[in-house]
């Protein structure tokens, strides 16, 4: 039978709940999100239950990751939905804290990643996105200590950078990235999906389509250029507007020319009417 976990809102609050988690030698797990859960953010939940004995997860949707043109007003909040799927999970803490409970008055301190955020990827069409993420997950993983924080693989590259900040600022957290959900015809599943028309849902396949199709074609030998315009020009011939499709290191996120370069991953964002969608798959 499921409990309700402890719905923490303030950080005096949340540090007293961890606090008697550790007095018992728990190790915690963190699995930060932003709500509007599905069955990839259950999967996270899983995962870090397998590697902890207790979990918390954070939901708060984060307003200095979204530009002034981006969707922070509309994107979906499901509060009672979500508790729900948490209950079901045996979830210990939820950490739902409000904006000023985060971005208190006077709050001016901001963490500015580089390496894997400066990798010409998202960054080249969201510039501020990275220093969002990092500044709130630094603070997630300062007020939660966790031993373990899970991250989705679906968003490779804020894993890559979320994972460099944890190691450079020695923050004593191991950062695991978890395996990409997909519906059965193989879209990613996100948040953002509910945004799409029953037409555009049927399209937005395309992206993995194409992926898993040059991704065959690396491994086959063909030259890595060639393969990667092609799956770029299957999804621009689907009524997508590609902002990236592009094939990287995937530990470092470094441009690479031969198949030989390391292991690689094959990372996409595109527009699909107001919709925009990443994905990624190794190769």
């Amino acid at each position: 039978m499921s409990r309700s976990p402890l719905i923490a809102r303030t950080v005096p609050t949340l540090r007293r709940a961890v606090d008697n988690l550790r007095k018992r030698k728990a190790t915690i797990a963190l699995v930060p999100t932003m709500g509007a859960l599905h069955d990839g953010h259950v999967s996270l939940v899983r995962l870090a239950r397998r590697r902890a004995s207790r979990v918390v997860v954070s939901i708060f949707v984060n307003p200095t990751q979204f530009a002034p043109t981006e969707d922070f007003g509309a994107y979906p909040r499901t509060w009672k939905a979500d508790l729900a799927k948490l209950a079901a999970e045996d979830v210990d803490i939820v950490w739902h804290p409000g904006a000023e409970a985060m971005y208190p008055g006077g709050f001016a301190t901001r963490i500015v990643p580089e390496g894997p955020a400066l990798a010409g990827l998202e960054d080249r069409f969201r510039p501020h996105f990275f220093g969002g993420v990092a500044t709130v997950v630094g603070k997630l993983l300062t007020q939660c200590r966790p031993d373990v924080a899970i991250f989705g693989e679906k968003d490779f590259q804020q894993l890559r950078v979320v994972a460099q900040m944890a190691r450079d600022l020695d923050l004593g957290v191991k950062v695991i990235g978890s395996r990409t959900v997909r519906e059965r015809d193989g879209l990613a599943m996100s948040s953002r999906n509910v945004y799409l028309s029953p037409q555009q849902r049927q399209t937005a396949t395309t992206l993995y389509r194409a992926m898993k199709e040059s991704a065959g074609r690396i491994r086959a030998g063909e030259a890595v250029a060639a393969a990667m315009a092609r799956g770029a020009a299957m999804i621009a011939a689907a009524g997508f507007e590609l902002d990236y499709f592009e094939v990287r290191h995937a530990a470092t996120l470094v441009p690479v020319t031969s198949g030989n370069d390391g292991p690689l991953r094959i990372l996409v964002a595109a527009k699909l009417g107001t919709t925009r969608l990443i994905d990624n798959i190794a190769v």
